[in-house]
This record gives C-alpha cells, sequence and structure tokens, in this order.
C-alpha cells in the first residue's frame, strides 16, 4: 500500500512514492538497501573482469557507461588504475549521499536481500518476455555486431543482442568462459547503465526542464524519463568512445523500440523502488538472457547462421 503524506515529520524520501513506514517496501527502497545489496555485485564485476583476462587498460569486455566514468575520471587527472576503482566508489558515494540527505534509517535486515533479488528476478520476466516477442534469436544478431568497428563494447543483453567479445585470437575460447565473461558484463550495464542514464541523466534533465526552460512538476519528469530512454536505447547503436563515435551494432526498429521501452520501465522502476531495485533487475535480466542465449537459442555448432 502506497502511503502519500505531507506532514513535516516525515523523513524526506530518497524516491517519488514512499511507502507506509517499516514494510517491505519501504525498508528495500532506501539508499542504504541499494548500496548493500548492489554491493556484491559491483566487486563481482570488477573482480570478474579481471578474472577473465579483460585488464584495467585493454578489456575485451567492456561496459560503455563504466568507461564513461572512468575516462570521465582519467580526463580530470587520475590513473587508469585509480579511475577503475573510482567507478565503483562513485556508486557508493553517491548512494551514501543519497542516505544521508533521506536521514532514513541505516538499519538493514540481511533477509531482504534474498526478497530483493526474487523480486529482481520477478521485474525482469517482462522484459525478457517482451525481449522474446520483439526480437529474433541471438545468433544473427551477434553475428552482425561481431562485425562492428567496436568488438570490444558491451551492450545490453537480450535475445537478439548479447555482449560482443573481441574476435581477435585472444577472445575466449570456450563456451563456459564466453558465458561468464557476458554474465560479467551484463552485471556491470545494470549498476552502471542504470548509474548514468536513470540517477544521473534524469535528475539532470529535470533540473534543466524546470530550472532553465521553466517546464515544471509531472511534465518535467516525464519529457526527462523520455529523453533519457531515448537517449539510452541509442546508446546501443551510436556510441562515442576513444575520442570517437562508432556503430556497435546494426539499427533496427525492433531493438530500438525495445530498449526505449525498457529505459520507461526502468525508469518508473527507479521512481517507485530505487536505484538498488532497478539495477538489480538490469542485471539479473541480463543474466537471465546470457543463459538462454547459451542453452536455449544457441545455433548448433557447424549451422549456418
Amino acid at each position: 500500500m502506497v502511503e502519500w503524506t505531507k506532514s513535516k515529520k516525515r523523513r524526506k524520501p530518497s524516491r517519488l512514492v514512499v511507502f507506509m513506514e517499516n514494510t517491505y517496501l519501504d525498508r528495500t527502497a532506501k539508499p542504504i538497501y541499494g548500496l548493500t545489496f548492489l554491493l556484491p555485485l559491483i566487486i563481482l564485476y570488477e573482480v570478474g573482469t579481471l578474472a577473465f583476462n579483460t585488464g584495467i587498460d585493454h578489456s575485451q569486455i567492456r561496459v560503455v557507461s563504466f568507461l564513461w566514468i572512468q575516462q570521465l575520471l582519467g580526463y580530470i587527472g587520475l590513473t587508469p588504475e585509480i579511475a577503475w576503482i573510482g567507478a565503483p566508489l562513485m556508486v557508493i558515494v553517491i548512494l551514501l549521499a543519497m542516505q544521508i540527505t533521506s536521514k532514513a534509517k541505516w538499519k538493514v535486515n540481511i533477509p531482504d536481500h534474498f526478497v530483493m533479488a526474487a523480486e529482481c528476478v520477478a521485474l525482469a520476466v517482462p522484459l525478457i518476455v517482451l525481449s522474446m516477442l520483439l526480437n529474433r534469436p541471438a545468433m544473427e544478431q551477434t553475428i552482425l555486431a561481431a562485425q562492428s568497428p567496436l568488438p570490444q563494447h558491451s551492450i545490453v543483453a537480450q535475445i537478439e543482442s548479447i555482449s560482443i567479445f573481441d574476435t581477435q585470437d585472444d577472445a575466449p575460447d570456450t563456451s563456459t568462459q564466453n558465458l561468464m565473461g557476458i554474465i560479467v558484463t551484463g552485471i556491470g550495464a545494470g549498476i552502471y547503465e542504470e548509474l548514468v542514464f536513470r540517477l544521473l541523466l534524469i535528475g539532470l534533465l529535470v533540473i534543466i526542464m524546470q530550472d532553465v526552460i521553466g517546464i515544471k512538476g509531472t511534465h518535467a519528469i516525464i519529457i526527462a524519463v523520455l529523453i533519457s530512454s531515448l537517449v539510452f536505447s541509442l546508446h546501443h547503436h551510436i556510441v562515442f568512445i576513444d575520442g570517437h563515435f562508432v556503430r556497435p551494432e546494426a539499427f533496427s526498429i525492433a531493438s530500438f523500440s525495445f530498449r526505449t521501452f525498457a529505459g520507461v520501465y526502468f525508469a518508473v522502476l527507479y521512481a517507485i523502488r530505487g536505484y538498488g531495485i532497478t539495477a538489480g533487475t538490469h542485471a539479473f535480466y541480463d543474466i537471465i538472457i546470457a543463459v538462454l542465449n547459451s542453452v536455449v537459442f544457441t545455433a548448433p555448432q557447424g549451422s549456418e547462421g
């Protein structure tokens, strides 16, 4: 049950919808829950990118939004090693700042995290079903994307577009390693794409709409959500990275429309459930799709694709 209140004594929420206090929905939407829930995934992504021979500078598996943060930190003078650590630290610092400004309680109920994981899986199901309805099997789009001028780009996993690995001699040579690498990349995409396109971009757009353009209230939020969703979808087809624009994936109306819808879906989810559940849902969606691609939709060896 959603509780709307104008009481001055009520703590300032970090989201648009406020639930009845001390319920599961209220507790787990707090920034501190987002931090404790995502921290294992953040560590897994950092360790995983090293474990699969991705390195700090020359990754075989790279999440573009993560690289944007790295390059921003490098631009202001940080070394690649510190910038690599700086990206997850940015997530941690932002969530801690949100927790402080929300004035919410810091108590965390550990068993809630297992329910959060199940909730993320459940929330990913509508996107999985829609992706299956809209898109063709993974093999065709993977072949197209592998011919991209940026073979080391990683994109949001869905039925017809999975993370792209280096196609040279140092590319992963086993299906298991390939799958694990895609899963690691999907986790990173969930964390850092939601950070860039939902938490940061929507907030920035709302400020611009309200304080610069003069569009107020709900209209500003709706416009910000639509713009961020379109940019989120577009960045899978046209990416500015390493100082130039590249096309990591062939454009199709189906995939562009799906990702735009996914952007709106994640934005609404962020407004209702907070960053932790949204990033978790995105990550679990990528993981499930990676497994489905590997187990169900992979073409038999030796078949033409």
